[in-house]
């Protein structure tokens, strides 16, 4: 069975965090919302784990993919309450690490996520590796409704903006197809505005020196 492979894992960002420990990582991520690399390396560091205990309890590829990347959905809102320590046995047991932490997780989602069919799973790996996917949801929850909606009609449904145009009018809104477009425009510029710079830096090669 092979895994995929995962280039962000050598992104000079990423690769200069390799000899934080897993402690590190968790506590930089937790005290630094604003950036998105302490993710991005802790997902590196532990994706070919999760993916292959999911691909072995998945038959399908695309499936696999598909619950990969929401069990990582749920490992970054997780992440950012957990305690390690809290979450050990009492007195004289092991602590556990982020790793065994990782796994339980990663074996809940297996057993309780309905996986969708085939034919209505529409997410793609390699266009969108889950931290990137996580910080664009995040990005997303940050629009204003109006600016939301209209972006997650055109790229989730792939609606024209005439259509949108159409829906928006039905549902009350004084809209006009030339008004959509420039919803659309102002809505992606506020949406890559929304990423943090090192998520931006890493998977779209902007150079960190020239961003504003």
């Amino acid at each position: 069975m092979q895994t995929p492979q995962f280039p962000e894992s050598n992104h000079p960002i990423v690769k200069s965090l390799f000899h934080n420990s897993d402690q590190e990582l968790l506590t930089l991520f937790q005290n630094h919302p604003d950036q998105g690399k302490f993710f991005t390396a802790i997902f590196c560091r532990y994706a070919q784990i999760v993916y292959t205990l999911i691909r072995h309890s998945v038959r399908s590829p695309v499936q696999a993919d598909y619950l990969f990347a929401r069990t990582w959905r749920h490992i970054y809102y997780e992440l950012r309450g957990l305690d390690l320590r809290r979450e050990s046995p009492e007195e004289g047991g092991e602590n556990i690490t982020l790793q065994n932490w990782l796994i339980n997780v990663t074996a809940i989602c297996i057993n309780q996520t309905d996986l969708p069919s085939v034919e209505s799973i529409h997410y793609s790996l390699l266009s969108a590796p889950p931290p990137l996917w996580c910080y664009v949801g995040q990005a997303l929850e940050q629009l204003a409704p109006l600016l939301r909606l209209t972006v997650l009609m055109a790229q989730t449904f792939r609606w024209s903006e005439t259509r949108i145009a159409a829906y928006l009018q039905a549902e009350g809104e004084a809209i006009s197809p030339a008004q959509v477009k420039a919803l659309l425009q102002k809505g992606y510029q506020s949406l890559e505005g929304n990423l943090p710079e090192d998520i931006r830096a890493i998977y779209f090669e902007e150079d960190l020196m020239v961003m504003g």
